[in-house]
């Protein structure tokens, strides 16, 4: 696993600009190299943020959007449309507004779809997914994602993955329910810390104070178990992409923020 390498830039705007811009040449590039890209979104403000910024970048149309395999990382285990669901917060943003092709869209099933109201064979149904994507380079089930997109929380959760949680403690499954979050919505889907761990590369996104503790318990050695963020890292490369604020209690590993 990569070890992380941190961006600060000096504000939440400017992150999520820089951070589109990145995605934007990142999935160029896996296209160009071999025809296609695979990208895992995030919900939350700054995930938001990020695919709202990509749809206004003028590249955004250099990417073949037809040859894009889009996953989640995780989700609210909430009803279909449902406003607070990162698909629909993801398709407002950006994937309305491109010319994707919806077989390459997976998204995780909502509390009213084919699965009832089991979380649980909603994870069984996306672990699935991602194993019949799985190609045997990838040795194992789950598709080696060019990008994975991470928020991280004010205690240093990532996905739905939260310190002490069931999930954190997963060793074999690729996606898991999650009960009882500690913050709403109660049930979510996620995937797991390996599965997250198959991705080339591995952004991980977050602005403000409030993070901070988190980002510099996570960026000295802290555990994942504690802090789940800290064992979300990527085959090739681990990033942290944080404004000044969530960067400021890592004085040893700061930037000067980026204009």
């Amino acid at each position: 696993m990569s070890r992380p390498e941190v961006v600060v830039h000096r504000d939440g705007g400017l992150l999520a600009a820089a951070a589109a811009a990145r995605l934007v040449t990142r999935i160029v590039d896996a296209q160009t190299a071999r025809g296609y890209a695979s990208v895992v979104l995030t919900g939350g403000r700054t995930g938001t943020a990020v695919l709202e910024q990509l749809n206004r970048n003028a590249a955004r149309d250099a990417v073949d959007w037809g040859r894009v395999d889009l996953y989640w990382g995780d989700e609210r285990f909430l009803p279909s449309g449902d406003p607070e669901r990162n698909e629909t917060q993801a398709r407002a943003a950006l994937l309305d507004h491109v010319p994707l092709d919806p077989a390459r869209v997976h998204v995780m099933a909502p509390s009213d779809g084919a699965y009832g109201d089991s979380p649980e064979a909603a994870a069984e149904a996306y672990a699935e997914v991602l194993a019949r994507h799985a190609r045997p380079e990838d040795h194992g089930d789950v598709p080696t994602f060019d990008v994975c997109l991470l928020g991280v929380g004010e205690e240093g959760h990532c996905a739905s993955i939260f310190p002490d949680s069931p999930a954190v403690y997963e060793k074999e499954r690729t996606v898991v329910a999650v009960r009882n979050c500690p913050k709403p919505p109660p049930t979510r889907v996620s995937l797991t810390l390996p599965a997250i761990r198959h991705a080339q590369e591995v952004w991980l996104m977050t602005t403000g104070e409030a993070k901070a503790p988190a980002v510099a318990m996570a960026l000295n050695g802290a555990g994942e178990m504690q802090i789940p963020a800290a064992g979300a890292r990527g085959r090739r490369r681990t990033l942290w992409l944080l404004d000044s604020a969530a960067a400021s209690k890592v004085p040893d590993l700061f930037q000067p923020p980026l204009a």
